[in-house]
């Protein structure tokens, strides 16, 4: 019975622990969020969270930019201001080792563990990295102009990127 209590457990805990989906952000602040400039221009971002990698939050960015072309009746839009910003920092985990090797005694509390804060630093490191993407983009009704590099398809930009877009679970 413990056996099954603690894969369960793992499970649940495993399952928090996964990706920024596809969303709009949220009070944790992670998703998409736009904001209008003028009648066919915006300022968009996703921010991920740190299982959430660069390539992914870009992706999200650039299909935001084409599901918001589509819905306000636009065929194309033009990046004109795009930037990725990658926020790290090192992440320390501790256990305090003497906390649970050595009791002690005492008339007032009986047996207690052993404590000494100086001793209860982090065993590890690690780096945790966090990305922003960040664009403006201007909206525009007819072909694509085929000279501008920073010209998308709105269409076929949600054609080609849909299947790599994760969305929440429904529930």
């Amino acid at each position: 019975m413990r056996m099954l209590f603690v894969a369960v457990a793992a499970g649940l805990l495993s399952a928090c622990a996964t990706a920024t989906p596809y969303q709009p952000a949220t009070t944790d602040s992670y998703g998409f969020h736009e904001q209008r400039i003028e009648s066919n221009r915006l300022r968009l971002s996703f921010r991920g969270n740190t299982l959430t990698d660069r390539e992914t939050v870009e992706t999200y960015l650039l299909y935001r930019a084409a599901e918001l072309t589509t819905q306000n009746g636009f065929d194309y839009f033009i990046v004109a201001d795009r930037d990725t910003e990658e926020r790290s920092r090192l992440q320390g985990s501790s256990r305090s080792r003497f906390a649970s090797d050595y009791w002690f005694f005492s008339p007032r509390r009986g047996w207690s563990p052993w404590y000494d804060p100086f001793w209860d630093e982090p065993t590890s490191y690690r780096e945790v990295t966090r990305y922003e993407a960040v664009a403006e983009i201007a909206m525009f009704n007819g072909p694509k102009p085929a000279d501008n590099p920073d010209a998308f398809d709105a269409r076929e930009v949600q054609a080609n990127l849909r299947d790599r877009v994760t969305r929440p679970p429904e529930g």
